[in-house]
């Protein structure tokens, strides 16, 4: 029963024209899920103001503004009293102007402008201008997401984010334009129309700005980077410059597979909390390429700040984290890395809690030998020492570098290559055999529930499992070990890429051929 219903009942003399206490439900985010928020308004005495309570930033607290200029604009009432607005649960941080739209319909219920029935069942997000306009709230998802478990039947979300929230199923969403047309949707007067799910029956095709039939030679370390696309493996590409090194890093959206339905849902809930979500784009179908500057801090890759963030490995989820001129990366920011490369995943501890973002992702490295960048070219001599080119090469810490799968050199290309107007092999040719070396592994892992996708994903009972070798393998690897000194986080790494081979060659069991191959990729001594 309402407190109005009491009063009423026990003093009959009250009339409905009174403020009553009003609750309406919104929505916060925290890390990547949602979390409801019951939006509390009440009157006390006091002079005419408004406070907000419950753990609001800066953000929230000028809400009282907004909503008071949007209510007025639309021609409606807003209450010359003291008025209270509690955000509960207060242990949960509010933060940005979500909850504009909520407080604003408080306001109107607790004066009785809105049947309260309205109300029922329903989550409200939005922010408002001071026109009344609805205007674009980040991280709908997660907050549509958290509405359906939550037991909610409607969302109403402003107008433009609608089709995102639609991603989710068994939820109505109401686009809303402004607070007066929500507010004539209310009472009756001009019903919204439910915004119509989205139509996903395939993902687009991945889109590469450069095709690989328009790179000149270079095709060992295309054979590489198909490996590596096939398995999710780690590649660090190391050349002179203008060898190709981004050139071919920057093509290889093109042979990626296309992502699932559940990846890219995960990936867009990852850009909508993070606010990144491109513009008429409610769901991501692309996987991800990011390419942060040397210059970025450790918690812009990582993740971080007072109340954490995604990180350019939590953006790069389900796609490539390319990182141009390796070494350049302060030593901080590459070593953060290590534990998110085996883990998938990325913990951030701050003062108010720890956080937790997904962070499978794919890295591909690029950098010279040395910092002139000729060191080993036949063509050009290398004008620095031996000491500085091992100072350089010694940036990339050997624990880092033992997390990378692929090292593959890129030569200089030759006249001959350059001017050749044949075609290579084509972006779409290299995705056929991607696609169905990732098709065997979708077969092989579908009866764990551990999330391993890909061979890169194994750990070690995956790798035990997937990764029997005959004694002629066993014999191979063991050599191998002792010569190149390999640790066992090697040794695992060196099984995975020659499961990755043989899936691409069609073969269900590892052969020699396919762990000398996989061999060929690990670092002997000196990088070059």
């Amino acid at each position: 029963m309402l407190l109005v219903d009491i009063l009423i009942d026990t003093h009959p003399k009250i009339s409905y024209t009174l403020c009553m206490l009003s609750r309406v439900f919104s929505c916060a985010v925290v890390g990547l899920e949602g979390v409801v928020v019951e939006v509390e308004v009440d009157t006390t005495r006091g002079l005419p103001g408004t406070d907000i309570v419950g753990l609001p930033n800066q953000a929230v607290k000028e809400s009282r503004e907004r909503v008071y200029a949007a209510i007025n604009n639309c021609g409606l009432p807003y209450p010359r009293k003291r008025i209270i607005v509690n955000l509960a649960p207060a242990a949960v941080r509010k933060e940005g102007p979500t909850y504009d739209l909520p407080i604003a319909l408080g306001v109107l219920l607790m004066q009785m402008l809105v049947p309260p029935a309205s109300m029922d069942d329903a989550m409200i997000v939005g922010e408002l201008s001071l026109d009344g306009a609805v205007r674009h709230s980040k991280g709908i998802l997660p907050m549509a997401a958290a509405a359906r478990e939550n037991g909610f039947k409607r969302i109403f979300v402003p107008e433009v984010d609608a089709a995102e929230a639609a991603l989710i199923p068994d939820l109505d969403v109401i686009p809303v334009k402004s607070l007066y047309a929500l507010y004539q949707h209310l009472v009756g007067a001009e019903e919204i129309t439910p915004q119509a799910p989205p139509v996903v029956d395939k993902l687009s095709q991945p889109i590469a700005v450069t095709n690989f039939s328009e790179i000149k030679g270079q095709e060992h370390v295309k054979r590489a980077l198909e490996i590596a696309s096939a398995g999710g493996h780690n590649v660090l590409l190391l050349g002179v410059p203008g060898a190709g090194k981004t050139l071919l890093a920057r093509a290889m959206p093109g042979i990626l597979p296309e992502m699932s339905i559940e990846e890219a849902l995960d990936v867009t809930r990852i850009y909508s909390v993070s606010d990144q979500l491109p513009a008429d784009t409610p769901l991501m179908q692309m996987r991800p390429f990011r390419a942060p500057h040397h210059t970025i801090s450790h918690a812009g890759l990582a993740g971080g700040g007072n109340w954490p963030r995604p990180g350019e490995i939590s953006l790069a989820h389900r796609g490539v984290l390319f990182l141009d001129e390796f070494p350049e990366f302060g030593s901080r920011v590459l070593e953060v890395m290590r534990q998110p490369m085996e883990d998938k995943e990325v913990t951030i501890s701050r003062a108010q809690g720890s956080l937790t973002f997904p962070a499978n992702f794919q890295l591909i490295a690029a950098m010279n030998p040395c910092p002139c960048g000729y060191y080993g070219d036949p063509e050009r001599e290398c004008t620095c020492s031996l000491q500085t080119v091992t100072r350089y090469q010694k940036r990339i810490s050997g624990p880092m570098l033992d997390r990378i799968d692929i090292h593959i050199e890129v030569p200089r290309v030759d006249f001959e290559k350059l001017s050749d107007n044949r075609r290579g092999e084509s972006s779409d040719k290299i995705r056929t055999r991607v696609e169905a070396a990732r098709e065997t592994q979708r077969q092989r892992f579908s009866g764990l529930k551990n999330g391993v996708m890909t061979n890169a994903d194994m750990r070690v009972a995956e790798v035990r499992q997937f990764c029997e070798l005959d004694d002629a393998g066993q014999q191979l690897v063991k050599a191998a070990m002792t010569q190149l000194q390999l640790s066992a986080r090697a040794y695992h790494r060196i099984l995975k890429l020659a499961r990755t081979i043989a899936d691409l060659a069609g073969e269900e069991s590892i052969q020699s051929s396919h762990l000398a191959e996989a061999l060929q990729y690990r670092p002997k001594g000196m990088m070059v």
